[in-house]
């Protein structure tokens, strides 16, 4: 499947960085004087096992499953890991062209973070918005906040359209997009890694018919969210 392996070396890079980091910042305060010296031979141990911790979370935060995508005609899957806390009819002009229904999706620090294509297609419309960082517990995240939205001119049924919008958090600043506009994907292949807590918003056309409730719990590329049928 495309894309595996992007969040791992994710992973790596930010966890390496904290190792030169801290690294360097010890070897300043250790080198700087004799007493300093002392003081950093003791905290040095628990320096380390707070970075080896750090580490361990890093490797569960950016986990990346291969998805059991189901098969059948007209599925949209569920793009993010997480819980649907909102399900209603919103206004999208920039892909959607007006009203559709919208799918939000909650993804806490304790969900996988890679994103999937909820169809197959095309992508036809990429856009990168600069934002705010608020809590993405808040509604109003998907407005205000840093977000991509991703659209997608479906092969099954043709000619349908799914929007994405992926929303940065408080906590989550970076959204590492996997595609860009032009590109064809199959359901479930990994579009995207939002780090660090963040939120999924699904916009369907008025005619499809939603699968799940509030309150459930999805797995990207593997829930059923809606069906064209």
């Amino acid at each position: 499947m495309k894309h595996s392996g992007k969040a791992r070396k994710a992973a790596f890079k930010l966890i390496i960085l904290t190792f030169i980091v801290g690294f360097v910042a010890w070897s300043i305060v250790t080198f700087g004087a004799s007493i300093t010296a002392i003081l950093s031979a003791i905290a040095l141990p628990v320096l380390l096992i707070l970075w080896v911790l750090f580490s361990l979370f890093t490797f569960y935060f950016f986990r990346d499953p291969n998805p059991h995508v189901p098969i059948g005609p007209g599925l949209v899957l569920s793009t993010g890991h997480g819980k649907v806390d909102a399900i209603d009819n919103i206004t999208e002009p920039l892909f959607m062209g007006g009203e559709c229904q919208r799918i939000s999706v909650f993804l806490s620090v304790f969900d996988v973070h890679v994103q999937n294509a909820p169809v197959s297609g095309q992508i036809s419309f990429f856009k990168y918005s600069l934002g705010q960082f608020l809590n993405a517990l808040k509604a109003e995240s998907a407005t205000h906040n840093e977000n991509v939205l991703i659209g997608f001119e479906a092969s099954d049924p043709p000619g349908q359209k799914v929007g994405v919008r992926l929303i940065a958090g408080v906590i989550a600043r970076r959204i590492v997009p996997f595609v860009q506009q032009g590109e064809t994907v199959a359901r479930g292949d990994r579009i995207c890694l939002i780090q660090f807590g963040s939120r999924a918003d699904i916009y369907l056309p008025l005619s499809a018919k939603i699968r799940v409730k509030l309150g459930d719990h999805v797995v990207g590329g593997e829930t059923i969210v809606a069906t064209f049928v």
